[in-house]
């Protein structure tokens, strides 16, 4: 660790926390982050180790970085990277602002009052000047090329919801890093997780010079180079449309007819295949099992789901944000990980409380500090969960099922690279279908729901899977845990002190135009959900009663949905299932992995990608052996690079467009 590589790293996050949002929603350019393996920041990986640090050492042979350095700044920019865009801006400030605006537009919003069952202070106060403040952000202040000016932005009705959220956010992120600090040794040491993501960065950077053995296979370049010409030349295509596109689609609608129950699931979307070379290459380097359950999930997600619907059972009914068995079926596979994940690592985990709470144990002192630091910084996140009218016994559940969700999505990322995780559930809407609207109340559900509209409303871009990536590439260049975690925290503290004022000012300048539609609904999804809860209690004549209960008085009048509990009990069984079958039958074919994605966005996407690399990995072993795989893997990580830098040719095109031209990108390449 080295003094030029932090004041690096936390220049690159000021960069990426600066410059995102007016890339994804002003340019409306190629997304920048967009998963656990930002083009960005893989793609500029690949230039420097290629082109800057070979050109620094030539020039000083002391200029150029070390291994051990480029990881230090890789580990700075990545952990910011859940700041500026889904992570967290995208939808913060327009979920405490536009729930306003729905009430304006929503007659049953203002009849009922939802917008008031949460506090005051968990939205913006428009009470002062609503037309500098709701109007402004919803119109833009800018006229024509006349941008505002940032004395402009109204923060007299941001201060007090700022001060709230602020400290919710960063309790729990820097909770969830000294977590991932803490169980770093069971899953990098005892268990050896494979951690996909991060070898593929060290492949790049390992060597002296910074530029690994594989940077300098001609297989390498042969499957860079082809990938990328295959990005650049559609996406020239895309602005001159007389040229002959390379095909990289596939399409099976005749077999529909023969798989009905197939289409009634949702098949479609599986038989419009894109070929994508990210998940090809990542299928050769994982274990068999593995790449066939990610393959595979959600063929037998949407054979099952028709196979309901043909019986008049919808699992997938329902918006985004509301009470679906779908969701509870998945939270129920993902708390069945995190209990496999625990029963797997029991006395490590116990050693380590042991320590944590001052009894002996044999966790190291690192790690102790690091899971003391979690404890406190989750349980002060729990207690300012309390301040904004959630009892206690609803806090703690709600950040349970945060912190299943954080671990859970690291553990896919570590075990499997798959680099777009996506989660169809939210601990929200298990509280509210275990428990009943009745034991919960329309209060309860407006404020959970809320919560998750600024924590979880679409962890593509999670601190935690960030983490634990970057732990290992660290470790493997020898630069201490504790002392970066901690570079880490001031990145992402310095990383919202940056994108909050920058986005606000994007958003009062240029009004709606910045914020998508799929945000702008989702927004109203929390106070949807209470006026619905609010109505039902309603006609049942018990909506007093729900408004009375406080604390433990909540567990006399749980009724929880059947549809939602089945889900959640199956969900649970089906991954302890599978996960004990894995230990106990060496030639098991199945992952968990399978029931935890497999009706989930990404995984419908890249699923014929992961089923193709998982056959040609079978068939190099089977007909070329050990030696064989070997030989070719330069070529699957040249795969990986060449999708990464092809991606990267498009943003930074459409960006030197903008500049040049002052007009916004007539094609964005859409990942």
């Amino acid at each position: 660790m080295t003094v030029r590589a932090a004041i690096l790293g936390l220049l690159a996050a000021g960069f990426i926390c600066g410059f995102t949002y007016y890339n994804d929603c002003v340019l409306h350019q190629s997304l920048l982050i967009s998963d656990h393996m930002p083009v960005l920041i893989y793609g500029g990986l690949i230039l420097f180790v290629t082109v800057v640090n070979p050109l620094l050492r030539r020039l000083r042979t002391h200029w150029a970085l070390r291994p051990g350095e480029i990881a230090l700044v890789m580990a700075l920019v990545l952990a910011v990277c859940c700041v500026p865009a889904f992570g967290l801006m995208r939808t913060f400030t327009a979920s405490l602002m536009l729930p306003h605006h729905h009430a304006l537009k929503q007659p049953a919003w203002r009849e009922h009052a939802v917008v008031k069952l949460v506090p005051e202070k968990m939205l913006a106060d428009v009470s002062q000047d609503e037309n500098g403040t709701l109007t402004a952000f919803v119109q833009g202040l800018s006229e024509g090329n006349h941008h505002i000016a940032w004395r402009q932005i109204p923060w007299r009705a941001w201060w007090r919801t700022l001060a709230f959220w602020l400290p919710v956010v960063l309790t729990l992120w820097v909770g969830l890093v000294a977590l991932s600090v803490a169980i770093h040794p069971q899953w990098a040491h005892h268990e050896q997780l494979p951690y996909p993501i991060a070898r593929f960065a060290d492949s790049l950077m390992r060597g002296s010079d910074a530029a690994g053995p594989v940077l300098r296979h001609r297989l390498f370049w042969i499957g860079c180079g082809a990938v990328w010409f295959i990005y650049a030349w559609n996406y020239l295509v895309g602005w001159f449309p007389e040229l002959i596109p390379i095909k990289v689609n596939l399409a099976f609608w005749p077999l529909a007819k023969l798989v009905p129950t197939f289409m009634q699931g949702g098949g479609g979307r599986l038989l419009q295949v894109t070929l994508r070379f990210m998940p090809i290459g990542f299928a050769y380097f994982l274990a068999a099992d593995v790449s066939f359950s990610l393959g595979i999930g959600p063929y037998v997600w949407c054979w099952v789901v028709g196979l309901f619907a043909s019986y008049g059972i919808a699992l997938e009914a329902g918006d985004y944000m509301s009470l679906r068995t779908a969701s509870l079926l998945n939270f129920g596979a993902f708390v069945g990980m995190l209990l496999a994940v625990a029963y797997c690592g029991r006395y490590y985990y116990a050693n380590l409380l042991k320590r944590a709470i001052g009894l002996r144990g044999t966790a190291t002192t690192e790690q102790v500090w690091a899971m003391r630091a979690a404890m406190v910084c989750l349980g002060a996140f729990t207690a300012l969960l309390c301040t904004c009218g959630l009892d206690w016994p609803l806090a703690v559940g709600y950040a349970f099922g945060a912190v299943v969700i954080f671990v859970v999505m690291s553990r896919i990322s570590a075990e499997t690279g798959l680099f777009f995780i996506q989660v169809s559930t939210f601990p929200c809407i298990t509280l509210w279908g275990l428990m009943g609207s009745e034991a919960l109340g329309p209060r309860a559900v407006a404020a959970l729901c809320l919560i998750t509209g600024v924590l979880l409303l679409d962890p593509r871009e999670a601190l935690m899977p960030y983490m634990v990536n970057s732990l290992r590439l660290l470790e493997w260049h020898r630069v201490k845990l504790g002392r970066t975690a901690w570079l880490c925290v001031l990145a992402i503290v310095l990383g919202l002190c940056i994108a909050v004022p920058v986005t606000l000012y994007f958003q009062y300048d240029r009004g709606l135009a910045t914020v998508d539609s799929w945000t702008q609904l989702a927004t109203s999804y929390p106070f949807t959900n209470a006026l619905s809860v609010k109505r039902e209690l309603a006609a049942r004549d018990t909506l007093a009663q729900a408004d009375s209960l406080r604390g433990l008085q909540r567990l006399g009048h749980l009724q929880p949905d059947r549809g939602c509990l089945i889900g959640f009990l199956v969900g649970l069984g089906l991954v302890l299932a599978c996960s004990a079958a894995r230990v106990r039958y060496t030639k098991w074919p199945i992952h968990p992995v399978l029931f935890l994605i497999w009706g989930t966005y990404p995984a419908w996407r890249f699923a014929p990608c992961f089923l193709l690399g998982w056959m040609i990995k079978g068939m190099v072993v089977r007909y070329g052996g050990a030696q064989l795989y070997r030989r070719l893997a330069p070529l699957f990580i040249g795969l990986i690079a060449g999708e990464i830098l092809g991606y990267l040719t498009g943003v930074v095109a459409g960006l030197g467009y903008t500049f040049c031209t002052g007009e916004l990108p007539r094609y964005n390449v859409w990942r």
